[in-house]
C-alpha cells in the first residue's frame, strides 16, 4: 500500500528529531535510570520543578519517546500527577523461558530488567503512586500500581494522564476509537502528527525508520486504552467509557494493566516481539492437553453471511438436521475435526441485533436435533462448534453461563464462538436490582464479562472464540482455553456487496492487529465469491497463503463444501496446513505492503509459508535458513498463476508445483496484485549429524 491519507512532503522537511509539542514547562531533573538486558534500551524517569513526573525512551542513544507525564485524574478526589517526589526504588532483573500448551512458538523467552518507583505526595495527602518499568530488548512496558493508604481505599479513576510523545515525526498505521463498528475499521495509513484517536494497536515507523507499536498487556478488571493525540506528535490514554462516572473503579491495592512500547528496526521484528505474553501471568487452568485443541473447522456460516440462509426459522434457516449432517460428511471427509453451526437455538426469530433477550443457549430449534447430531459427529470423528450470540444482551447471558457451557459440554462442543452483536455503547447491562444501563464492548464491566464467560468455559473444559469481543492483551497465557477472537474487519466483510476489505487489509492486520494475539479472520474462500456473485479483491493463492499469515488456533475453512469441490488442487493446501506451531519466523514485510512468514508445524518436521501483498505485483527474495541442515525437503508451491490479478476473471490463476530445497536455498516470492504465495515444505531424510 503506497497511498498516505494525509501529505507526507513536510514530514521530509521536518529535523529528524524535531519534536512537534510543547515542551514539558517546568525544568526536570533525572531521578531514576535503567536499560534494557542488551543495553540498547535505556529509561530516564524525571521530576520536574513542581513535581510532576515523566518518563522518556532512548535506544542507541537516540530519542524515541520524549519527556512524557504519568498519572491519574479521578472523579471525586484531586488528581495524582503534581508535588509527587521519588519515596523509593527497587530493582530486578528475571532471565527465565516458559512453554505454551499452544501457539506460534513452543517456548518464549522472559528476559527483562525492572526498575520500581514509589512516589509519595509532598502535601497533606500524601498519596503513594507506584509505577513499574520493564526494559526487554525490543521494547518497554510500565504499568501503575495504587497501594492501599489511609488517604486512598477506593479508586475510582476519570482518566489516565499517561503520556506517550514521540521524539521523531513519522507515519502511524491506525484505526479510529469510539465509532459505532466497534473495532471493525480499516486502517489508515498518515503522519504521526494527523492521526485521531486511535484504538491499539498502533503501528509507526518513525522518520529514523525505527518502527514503534503501543499497546497493552493483561488488560483485567480495568477499562481498555486508547490513544488520543494531544498535539503534534504527543499522545495520551483514552480510557474507554463505563456506564457510570468512572472509567474504571478499583479497591487500592491493585495494578493497571501494562502500557506496552514495541520496538523495532523493522516491521518483521515487531512480530517477533513477545513481550505481551511475557506480562501476563501464567497459566491458572493448568495441564491443558487433553481438552484444549487446536484445529480446523468449516461451518454452517457463509451462506448465511452472504444471505441465501437464515439464522432465523423458516423456508431459509441454515442450521436444520440435513445441512449440519451434510457439513459433518464434510469434515470427516477432508480430515478437518470440527463443524461450526449458528443459529441453532431458540432467540434468532424477529429483530435480534441490540437485543438478544430471547437467546436460550441450551433450548435448540425444532429442526436441529442435538442430540442425534452430536452422536452423529462423534461417530465421524468430528466435534461441533457451538455459537452463543448475545446480541448485546450481556446480563441475559450472564445468568446463562453455567447452564450454557454445561449444555456445550454435553453434547461434545470443545469450542464455543460467542458474539456481541450491537453499536458501539449499546451493551444492555442489567444490575441487580433491574436498572438497566449501557455499556460499551472495552469498558472495565465488558472487560469483566469477557474473562467471567473463558473462566466460566474453563469449568467444562470449553475454548472460547470470542467475536466482537474486546482486544487481545495476551491473556490466552494465563487463559488458555481463549483461543481466538475477531476484534477486526475479517472475511465477513467479502461477503457483501459494499465494503469490501480492500488487498492491503491483510499485510496492514500483520503489523498491527496481529501484534495483540490470534484473529479468527475465517479465510479459504476459494470461490472468491460473496453475495450477489461480487468479488473479492483477492487471488484464490493469497487465500492460502492467509493460513500462514493470520495466525490463530482455531481458523475456519470458510467456503462451501461445494465450492471447494470445484477446486481440488488449492484444497489440498487447506487440508494440509497445521494450526499449531513450534517456532515462527517473519521473513520480510512492510506494514500494509507485503509479509512472509514461514511457521514449523507442532510436532513434526514441516515447515509452511504464507506470503501477501497489496494491489501491487511485487517480488522479493526468501532465504530458507529455517530449514533444518543437512536434510532435504520438497516444496509443495501454490502460487499466482500467468495473469492473476484480483480485479480480473484471473483471480483464480494458480500453479501448483513442486520442487527439491535445502537450506540456505532462495526463492523468489512472487505476488500478483492482491496475490499471495502458500508453500509446504515436506522433509525428506534425517538431517545428517556433524
Amino acid at each position: 500500500m503506497t497511498r498516505l491519507t494525509a501529505p507526507t512532503l513536510r514530514i521530509l522537511a521536518i529535523p529528524l528529531f524535531a519534536l512537534s509539542l510543547a515542551p514539558i514547562a517546568a525544568r526536570a531533573d533525572v531521578v531514576a535510570k535503567a536499560a534494557s538486558p542488551d543495553g540498547r534500551i535505556t529509561l530516564t524517569v524525571s521530576l520536574d520543578g513542581e513535581g510532576r513526573p515523566s518518563y522518556a525512551v532512548q535506544r542507541d542513544g537516540q530519542p524515541l519517546i520524549a519527556d512524557s507525564r504519568l498519572g491519574f485524574m479521578l472523579t471525586d478526589a484531586p488528581k495524582i500527577e503534581r508535588n509527587l517526589t521519588l519515596a523509593d526504588t527497587k530493582r530486578d532483573r528475571r532471565d527465565t523461558n516458559w512453554t505454551q500448551p499452544w501457539g506460534e512458538w513452543s517456548t518464549i523467552r522472559d528476559n527483562h530488567s525492572e526498575i520500581r518507583l514509589a512516589f509519595r505526595e509532598k502535601t497533606d495527602l500524601q498519596r503513594e503512586m507506584d509505577v513499574t518499568f520493564r526494559l526487554f530488548d525490543d521494547g518497554v512496558a510500565f504499568r501503575y500500581t495504587l497501594p492501599d493508604q489511609p488517604n486512598l481505599h477506593h479508586a475510582n479513576i476519570a482518566e489516565e494522564l499517561t503520556q506517550f510523545a514521540f521524539a521523531q515525526p513519522g507515519t502511524a498505521w491506525w484505526k479510529p476509537a469510539f465509532e459505532w463498528n466497534r473495532e471493525e475499521y480499516l486502517y489508515d495509513k498518515t503522519p504521526l502528527d494527523a492521526v485521531g484517536t486511535a484504538q491499539t494497536v498502533m503501528t509507526v515507523k518513525l522518520a529514523s525508520g525505527t518502527h514503534v507499536a503501543l499497546h497493552e498487556a493483561a488488560l483485567v478488571d480495568y477499562s481498555a486504552m486508547n490513544l488520543a493525540r494531544v498535539q503534534g506528535n504527543m499522545f495520551r490514554a483514552a480510557l474507554t467509557p463505563g456506564a457510570g462516572t468512572a472509567k474504571a473503579s478499583r479497591d487500592a491495592g491493585f495494578s493497571t494493566p501494562w502500557r506496552t512500547i514495541a520496538i523495532a528496526d523493522d516491521a518483521a521484528g515487531l512480530y517477533m516481539n513477545h513481550m505481551i505474553l511475557n506480562l501476563n501471568e501464567p497459566n491458572k487452568l493448568g495441564d491443558v492437553s487433553g481438552w484444549i485443541k487446536p484445529g480446523k473447522f468449516v461451518g454452517v456460516w457463509w451462506n448465511m453471511i452472504k444471505g441465501e440462509w437464515s439464522w432465523a426459522r423458516g423456508p431459509k434457516h441454515g442450521a436444520t438436521n440435513a445441512n449440519v449432517r451434510r457439513y459433518i460428511d464434510f469434515a470427516a471427509a477432508s480430515g478437518i475435526p470440527a463443524v461450526l453451526v449458528e443459529g441453532w437455538n431458540v432467540g434468532w426469530d424477529g429483530n435480534w441485533f441490540g437485543n438478544g433477550n430471547a437467546m436460550n443457549f441450551s433450548q435448540p430449534t425444532e429442526d436441529f436435533d442435538a442430540d442425534a447430531l452430536a452422536a452423529y459427529a462423534r461417530s465421524k470423528g468430528v466435534t461441533l462448534i457451538g455459537h452463543h450470540e448475545t446480541g448485546g444482551s450481556v446480563s441475559h447471558y450472564d445468568a446463562q453461563l453455567d447452564s450454557a457451557f454445561k449444555w456445550a459440554a454435553d453434547h461434545g462442543e470443545q469450542v464455543v464462538k460467542t458474539g456481541y452483536v450491537t453499536d458501539a455503547g449499546q451493551i444492555e447491562r442489567v444490575d441487580a436490582d433491574g436498572t438497566h444501563h449501557r455499556e460499551w464492548h472495552e469498558g472495565q464491566w465488558m472487560v469483566n464479562h469477557y474473562l467471567r464467560v473463558v473462566q466460566a468455559a474453563a469449568k467444562y473444559k470449553v475454548s472460547i472464540d470470542s467475536h466482537e469481543p474486546v482486544k487481545d492483551t495476551g491473556l490466552r497465557r494465563t487463559y488458555p482455553n481463549w483461543v481466538s477472537r475477531e476484534g477486526g474487519r475479517g472475511m465477513e466483510y467479502n461477503a457483501w456487496v459494499g465494503g469490501k476489505n480492500p488487498p492491503e487489509h491483510e499485510a496492514n492486520l500483520a503489523f498491527t492487529q496481529m501484534l495483540g494475539g490470534p484473529m479468527d479472520f475465517t479465510p479459504g474462500v476459494l470461490s472468491l465469491s460473496g453475495s450477489e456473485g461480487s468479488t473479492i479483491q483477492s487471488t484464490i493463492a493469497k487465500q492460502l497463503a492467509l493460513y500462514v499469515v493470520l495466525y490463530s488456533p482455531v481458523v475456519m475453512a470458510a467456503d462451501t463444501p461445494e465450492n471447494y469441490a470445484k477446486y481440488p488442487g488449492p484444497f489440498q493446501f487447506i487440508k494440509d496446513v497445521p494450526t499449531d506451531w513450534s517456532d515462527t519466523r517473519v521473513l520480510n514485510g512492510e506494514v500494509g505492503d507485503y509479509v512472509t512468514i514461514a511457521r514449523k508445524e507442532k510436532g513434526g518436521d514441516d515447515w509452511y509459508l504464507g506470503a501477501v501483498g497489496d494491489e501491487e505485483a511485487r517480488a522479493s527474495q526468501a532465504t530458507l535458513d529455517f530449514l533444518d541442515a543437512g536434510r532435504s525437503y520438497v516444496a509443495e508451491i501454490y502460487r499466482d498463476g500467468p495473469g492473476a490479478d484480483y480485479r480480473t476473471d484471473a483471480r483464480h490463476a494458480i500453479v501448483i508445483e513442486k520442487k527439491t530445497v535445502r537450506k540456505g536455498d532462495r526463492l523468489t516470492i512472487a505476488l500478483a496484485p492482491g496475490g499471495g504465495q502458500a508453500i509446504r515444505f515436506v522433509a525428506g531424510g534425517k538431517p545428517r549429524r556433524r
